[in-house]
């Protein structure tokens, strides 16, 4: 059976092959110096009922579900832009990120502390519930022209109230559609997972997820998965087994501190994704970062690494496979720099 997430992928997948435009000149490049261009589509939307079973996670392939929630946990939870607090929580892959200091720069979890964000929003949501300035940026100009970094991808949340439900919706600028952004992939997982964090702190249930996309992307070297998804959707409509549907659960106590939130208090029932992983070939480390991959021996090729869950990777100079644990692999980077992930679940 395929899920609300898998429906939504697959129509998007079709809409950008069918309809995307192409890039000019584009940023990200191979590990092979090859440009990576992109076909595109601007303002891609998606609606989830989280209080109706309808959690967003693709079948169609892995997800590495828990990678994602720690990343989750280093922006919000435990915001931190320093690496070696990252890779402490099990976040590894910021390191070809470092702008010289140990840190990522002015972005993502220094951005969370500077302001107080969530714990203005979580004081917010309980002291006024019905307003309606419910909105947590990691958009500020003052951080962006303060450092280098990556500018954010997945950038703001806005949060309603309604009734004993807390809605959310999530605004990114831009998405690799494949390996992180697309329908019941690790952006919308990870973002559930906060909206039920959130929604059990300030006594609520979780409600409507919506995600916003403003330009979504194919890259010219996953067409090939891209078609390889559809075949593996269309089987499963074949097959109509009607399985359960996957939800996650939060063993939590209702207005626990966001601070006492781990991993352990998730489960994931139901999941029964499509195997084997698919490989992508990734683009875009800046230029430095890329040639600092390569260049240290302790480090791997990024054209040879799968994202988003239960793979293998393959290092630069041995074509072996590698396995980092749980059920899957080490995965260091998105394929458009936005909220990169690691390790498989």
């Amino acid at each position: 059976m395929l899920t609300k997430a898998d429906q939504y992928l697959i129509e998007d997948i079709r809409n950008i092959l069918q309809n995307g435009y192409p890039d000019e000149n584009p940023r990200p490049r191979y590990a092979d110096g090859t440009p990576a261009h992109t076909i595109s589509v601007n303002h891609v939307s998606r609606k989830y009922d989280l209080s109706g079973g309808e959690f967003p996670i693709s079948t169609l392939r892995p997800q590495a579900w828990k990678t994602g929630i720690r990343e989750i946990f280093t922006i919000y939870q435990s915001p931190t832009n320093v690496i070696a607090e990252m890779e402490e929580m099990g976040v590894t892959w910021w390191g070809p990120w470092d702008i010289g200091d140990g840190t990522i720069g002015q972005r993502y979890g220094a951005t969370v502390a500077r302001y107080d964000l969530m714990h203005d929003l979580i004081r917010d949501i309980e002291e006024d519930p019905y307003g309606r300035r419910k909105v947590v940026s990691l958009w500020q100009e003052k951080d962006l022209r303060e450092t280098k970094g990556l500018a954010p991808c997945a950038f703001l949340t806005i949060w309603n109230v309604r009734g004993e439900f807390l809605d959310m919706c999530l605004i990114q600028r831009s998405g690799d559609m494949l390996t992180a952004s697309g329908g019941g992939g690790i952006n919308e997982i990870q973002y559930a997972a906060l909206l039920m964090m959130i929604a059990n702190t300030t006594r609520k249930r979780p409600g409507v997820f919506t995600h916003f996309v403003a330009n979504e992307q194919i890259y010219d070297r996953h067409r090939e998965q891209a078609q390889q998804l559809l075949a593996r959707a269309q089987e499963k409509k074949d097959k109509n087994t009607g399985e359960q549907l996957p939800m996650l659960l939060l063993h939590k106590e209702a207005g626990s501190k966001l601070e006492d939130y781990r991993i352990e208090d998730f489960e994931l029932v139901g999941y029964e994704p499509v195997r084997p992983q698919l490989s992508f070939e990734l683009g875009d480390l800046s230029d430095r970062a890329r040639m600092d991959t390569i260049e240290k021996k302790d480090h791997f090729s990024i054209c040879h690494l799968l994202y988003a869950g239960g793979g293998s990777f393959f290092p630069s100079k041995k074509k072996t496979p590698f396995s980092g644990g749980g059920d899957g692999s080490v995965l260091p980077v998105a394929g458009n720099g936005c909220l990169p992930l690691s390790r498989g679940d």
